[in-house]
């Protein structure tokens, strides 16, 4: 009988970087996400394919369970990153619960993404969370013992709500909340045409001290972000972390770099330097944003799940 799991994909509205020491941060998961179905296969094979949003097929390989999965064999220098990932995910499973893939059964696995592979809205934290369910393990340790990143993308794969994330004591703390502003339609979130390393402003970060007063303030941000009522309080709110993030990192603020004749406010979101950036806007900033070569500007209420316009 075929098995099917899903996980929502992921924004990280407030908190970025910092989250990483213990700040709390607001993560919201959107009504994309990625779908995992398995069924029967060849004994002792696992056929694995990966499809895009738009049903095209973007890597397929089949593994030998016993020869690519065995922990002692650590030989993937003749594999492609895919391969040297998925070997990776599937091992660390498998030492988790060694009854995972322990039998001579074979199997077919689709993974299947509603969203373009560049949005960086979790293809990888959504099959964490999937493959995690199939294998009956917990998903924030997988991900600890091979992405790595502070988890709140699996907080959103898991959760059909927003949630106030943090970390205490090396576990995640995880508290659902509402986040369904009623300045909502003056959100809209724009995708910056590129996956870029984001690698560069961690490394930048972490070279750094802990600053707890920055770790405090960011969490009084998330706090009154969450409740505030007024577009004007949230756009000073962002306006206000971006300034705390920028002097983290020692990185130019996104509207600063890329729109400094924007009239409303723009977030970064995640790690800066690509993917989606969050704009305030009274009216529609479709156009402003396409004049200047981003095309893919997004409603709140069309990204979020469970939203009502």
């Amino acid at each position: 009988m075929e098995k099917h799991f899903y996980g929502n994909g992921k924004l990280l509205l407030t908190g970025e970087y910092v989250v990483l020491d213990g700040a709390r941060c607001l993560a919201v998961p959107t009504s994309y996400g990625q779908s995992l179905s398995i069924g029967k296969g060849d004994p002792g094979k696992l056929s694995w394919i990966s499809k895009d949003e738009k049903g095209h097929t973007w890597f397929s390989y089949t593994f030998d369970i016993k020869a690519d999965f065995d922990l002692a064999d650590n030989d993937t220098n003749r594999k492609d990153s895919t391969i040297q990932r998925l070997t990776g995910l599937i091992r660390a499973a498998r030492e988790m619960n060694p009854n995972f893939l322990n039998s001579t059964e074979g199997f077919t696995v689709t993974a299947k993404l509603s969203f373009p592979r560049d949005w960086g809205l979790g293809s990888s934290s959504t099959l964490v969370s999937n493959l995690a369910r199939w294998a009956g393990i917990d998903p924030f340790e997988l991900l600890s013992q091979t992405f790595k990143g502070s988890g709140y993308d699996i907080a959103c794969a898991r959760h059909d709500s927003p949630v106030l994330y943090s970390i205490a004591q090396k576990k995640p703390e995880i508290v659902p909340v509402t986040f369904n502003p009623p300045f909502r339609e003056n959100l809209f979130f724009v995708h910056l045409n590129q996956k870029q390393d984001s690698r560069e402003g961690i490394k930048r970060y972490k070279s750094r001290s802990k600053d707890e007063k920055a770790i405090q303030e960011i969490s009084e941000i998330t706090n009154r972000v969450l409740t505030c009522e007024e577009l004007e309080e949230f756009e000073s709110l962002l306006i206000r972390h971006e300034q705390i993030i920028a002097s983290l990192i020692q990185l130019r603020v996104v509207k600063e770099r890329l729109f400094p004749d924007f009239p409303g406010v723009i977030k970064s979101l995640g790690a800066w330097g690509g993917d989606f950036v969050i704009a305030t806007a009274r009216t529609s900033p479709t156009a402003y944003f396409k004049s200047k070569g981003y095309d893919t500007v997004i409603p709140y209420a069309d990204m979020i799940l469970n939203t009502t316009s």
